[in-house]
């Protein structure tokens, strides 16, 4: 078995659309709604999948892949599951599909300035800041802090990178 079935993680379907914009809901001020993921799961770019735990959906993740890129679009977890490692988890499998799907090694996300635990995951993924959208985030005007990681290779392959915060 692979990296994904190992962690019980699947594509997300149509029907998973409810939970996921729940899981948005209850992690994030700006939360796509059920509608918008439903779109996501018939996108021909876009990748999304969810973590199963005790019959619920503990956590999801998704991208985008195009031009040879691909970017991160969200991943989240629900609140009675985080501080478990599947963040990470979620991450790496977005990684490693991008990497067995379609041969993609470089990868980018937004993320507020004031999202510290999400930047240090993402730092330990090899992720590095190299640039900002200014007043990205219409809830509050806040700044998006853009990573790339160039090449995800090691951290599909359970690399950990040090933080400095």
């Amino acid at each position: 078995m692979g990296f994904l079935e190992d962690n019980g993680i699947r594509r997300m379907r149509l029907e998973d659309a409810e939970e996921a914009a729940e899981i948005d809901r209850l992690s994030f001020a700006l939360p796509w709604s059920a509608g918008s993921y439903a779109q996501e799961t018939k996108n021909p770019v876009a990748w999304y999948y969810v973590l199963e735990r005790d019959g619920l959906i503990a956590a999801m993740s998704g991208m985008w892949l195009i031009l040879g890129e691909g970017q991160i679009t969200t991943i989240a977890v629900r609140p009675e599951y985080r501080r478990q490692g599947l963040g990470r988890i979620m991450l790496r499998a977005m990684l490693t599909v991008a990497y067995e799907e379609l041969n993609v090694t470089e990868m980018s996300l937004e993320v507020r300035p004031s999202n510290m635990p999400a930047r240090n995951l993402y730092r330990s993924m090899g992720f590095v800041e190299e640039g900002r959208r200014r007043r990205y985030y219409e809830d509050n005007g806040e700044d998006a802090i853009i990573m790339w990681n160039h090449d995800t290779l090691p951290a599909i392959n359970g690399e950990l990178y040090p933080t400095t915060d």
